[in-house]
């Protein structure tokens, strides 16, 4: 059945579809989540950013561990009558679909988070959207999908309202930032001295690496932000936007430089360390300084 499922996806596609859908599967990237969540850290809610942030993170991670351990094999690479497009994103093995993951997590963590039915009808969307996009491209098989949107939906559900709990617990958040920050960036790490040494499957666990050092860094930075350099996100809308588009664009030449750096595991983990600190702390902290953010 899962055979008949990609053949039918296959025999619909179209130079036109093509376009379409590849622009559908970019709701399930790590840019669209990213951008987001810098937006309410920054600008709206810090209690938000780091309920949706940890509940998405902590379901990707799993994710990646469980694509590394199964190293199931991607319809591409099994039936020679599918052509894989838009492959550059069809990172690690198949099972399960890490857009598909993504997208279930981070969209079902807006719709209970928001509680509006225009959010929760759109975010219905998009993550149905992502999942058959992924079946479409030929990246993903129909359990990969049912995988990821099972994982991405039961990992928010789980675990957003006791990420926004602990944001009100300040003593309880500030112990679990330090600890798995510094357990997430110490495997980071490690994970990348295997990488580099050959002693690590690149395939599985690159991804992984990076889920890490981000999560890791990220947290560490909630954690000193919130211990040096606590700070409003109220301002007017003039210098809201001001702010988040001159911290947006030293991001984005954060994540850019992987076109010019070596393809390395090393060079990963440096960009999505600084990634992570950049977001929850350094920015926040600059901000500070020159007047872009108020101290609370």
């Amino acid at each position: 059945m899962q055979i008949a499922i990609m053949e039918f996806f296959s025999s619909i596609s179209s130079p036109a579809l093509d376009v379409i859908v590849m622009a559908l599967t970019m709701l399930g990237e790590e840019t669209v989540f990213i951008l987001f969540i810098t937006y309410l850290v920054w600008n709206s809610s810090k209690k938000r950013g780091f309920a949706i942030f940890s509940s998405l993170a902590l379901s990707l991670i799993a994710m990646g561990l469980l694509k590394a351990i199964i190293r199931a094999p991607r319809p591409f690479q099994v039936l020679e009558e599918i052509k894989g497009k838009r492959l550059e994103t069809a990172t690690g093995y198949s099972f399960p679909s890490g857009h598909t993951t993504g997208a279930a997590a981070f969209y079902s963590a807006l719709s209970l988070t928001y509680r509006k039915r225009i959010v929760s009808v759109l975010s219905a969307i998009a993550i149905l959207a992502v999942g058959l996009s992924r079946m479409y491209l030929g990246v993903h098989w129909p359990i990969d999908v049912f995988g990821g949107l099972a994982l991405g939906i039961t990992g928010s559900t789980l675990l957003l309202p006791r990420f926004e709990a602990m944001w009100e617990d300040r003593q309880r958040m500030m112990k679990f930032t330090l600890l798995t920050g510094a357990i997430s960036t110490t495997a980071a790490f490690i994970l990348t001295v295997l990488l580099e040494t050959g002693l690590a499957d690149s395939v599985g666990y690159t991804d992984v690496m990076k889920l890490l050092i981000l999560t890791g860094s990220g947290y560490l930075g909630f954690h000193l932000s919130e211990r040096l350099n606590p700070y409003e996100t109220t301002a007017t809308a003039g210098k809201r936007w001001a702010r988040y588009g001159a911290g947006v664009i030293v991001l984005l030449v954060i994540q850019g430089a992987k076109a010019f750096l070596p393809d390395t595991a090393l060079v990963a983990l440096i960009r999505y360390l600084l990634t992570g600190l950049w977001i929850t702390f350094l920015f926040p902290a600059i901000g500070i300084r020159t007047g872009m953010f108020t101290r609370s």
